[in-house]
């Protein structure tokens, strides 16, 4: 019997790392933080290790891609 996944395309919206981030967009940490840069003072601080979801979401429009993100 195949095992078939009902996967949505796209990102789940999320709170990530910056690590999980750069993955996401297929860089590295130093990039994805000089990136984030122009972003910081609308960002705020990061809660721990993870940006929250509203940062993340604000990163993503702004960054447009990837285009497709899913709520959680």
């Amino acid at each position: 019997m195949e095992k078939t996944e009902n996967k949505n395309q796209g990102v789940q919206l999320k709170p990530y790392t910056l690590k999980e981030l750069a993955r996401i967009y297929g860089v590295s940490t130093k990039t994805m933080h000089r990136w984030m840069e122009p972003f910081e003072k609308e960002l705020g601080p990061k809660r721990g290790r993870y940006y929250t979801i509203p940062q993340v979401k604000m990163f993503f429009d702004n960054l447009s891609l990837p285009s497709i993100y899913n709520e959680v």
